[in-house]
């Protein structure tokens, strides 16, 4: 399971800005995951509450703001939206299509005191 380690990530962040920013508790994390990223969001929650224990983050509430999939169908040469990587155009039905949003996850922002 990569959310694990994806958390141990977020804390490392969070750990250095405390660091840098000096403060001492977070109050809220809020990430912006999107929907062709892979990540397991119901597993990245559970992940999130036991990596953040004894951190500067271990009260802190997740907060996710999910995304959706972008992208560019070439036969219609507009943008549209879709739920996975490989779904056909919704407007055409083509496969031609590049990816062009919803593979980011970041940290949008930290509520901290």
């Amino acid at each position: 399971m990569h959310e694990m380690a994806i958390c141990e990530n977020i804390r490392v962040l969070i750990e250095e800005q405390a660091r840098t920013q000096h403060f001492n508790r977070v109050e809220r994390v809020c990430l912006e995951i999107g929907a062709l990223s892979g990540v397991e969001v119901e597993a990245l929650r559970f992940g999130f509450d036991v990596v953040m224990r004894g951190s500067v983050a271990a009260a802190a509430r997740l907060e996710i703001v999910e995304t959706a999939g972008t992208a560019w169908c070439l036969p219609c040469a507009v943008t549209v939206t879709i739920g996975r990587r490989y779904d056909p155009c919704p407007r055409c039905g083509s496969h031609q299509m590049q990816v062009t949003g919803g593979e980011e996850m970041k940290i949008r922002e930290l509520e901290v005191t």
